[in-house]
């Protein structure tokens, strides 16, 4: 059963486990399950995602159930009228809070404006050598997205050479392997945890809150981070 954490006659959200497509894709043909059928099966009815989520990223995740309101929350997040926070845990000990305000590539090659804001919750150094390093650093971070493109916190963290752990596209492969061969975690260290939008309906401004999964909680647990 997929946890739902808000639902009325218009709009369900739902706390997206990590590793579960929003729906079928042709670049992930090895799925068999995603979280729309999974939805519509369990209430019932029809209903179409407003946003997207990587496979490999856990946390809030929007649908309506009608035509309207689906069209009027997909321009809320197309207009960055909606509010949405991250925690990721990245690859070494960031600064304590930063702006990044630098452009990425659509797949057509043309540019687009893109900005993330974050602030570091907490800082980690694990007892275990990682290459010529004789420990491990980490910083678990709250990132604010101002904008919403493509892998945009993904692409800019790593921008940055602070890269989310788990993340085999914009990540670092060596920490990647050094993860799974020390704790056989491989999942991506990326959780939508807040959302916030006004609803299609009402005009009432809703907040939404996501626990992390228990994978996101296991690695907190070594590295001795906590919220």
């Amino acid at each position: 059963m997929l946890e739902v954490i808000y639902q009325d006659d218009y709009v369900i959200a739902i706390n997206k486990p990590h590793g579960l497509l929003v729906h079928q894709s042709s670049i992930a043909r090895d799925a068999k399950e995603f979280a729309l059928q999974l939805l519509r099966d369990q209430v019932g009815k029809h209903v179409s995602p407003v946003h997207r989520l990587d496979r490999k990223t856990s946390g809030i995740l929007l649908f309506a159930f009608d035509k309207d309101s689906e069209v009027a929350l997909h321009q809320q997040f197309m207009n960055a009228e909606t509010d949405k926070k991250y925690l990721a845990i990245l690859r070494g000990f960031t600064p304590d809070n930063m702006e990044i305000d630098y452009p990425l590539a659509k797949e057509n090659g043309s540019m687009q404006d893109a900005f993330t804001a974050f602030k570091t919750l907490q800082r980690a150094e694990v007892d275990v050598a990682f290459g010529k390093h004789l420990t491990s650093r980490y910083s678990l971070v709250e990132a604010t997205p101002k904008t919403g493109r493509m892998h945009q916190l993904r692409r800019h963290f790593s921008h940055i050479l602070h890269p989310i752990i788990g993340d085999r596209t914009h990540g670092c492969n060596k920490q990647n392997k050094f993860f799974l061969e020390q704790w056989n975690m491989t999942t991506m260290l990326l959780h939508a945890s807040a959302l916030s939008f006004t609803h299609p309906k009402t005009s009432e401004r809703i907040h939404l809150q996501a626990d992390l999964h228990d994978e996101f909680r296991r690695v907190m647990g070594f590295m001795k981070m906590s919220l």
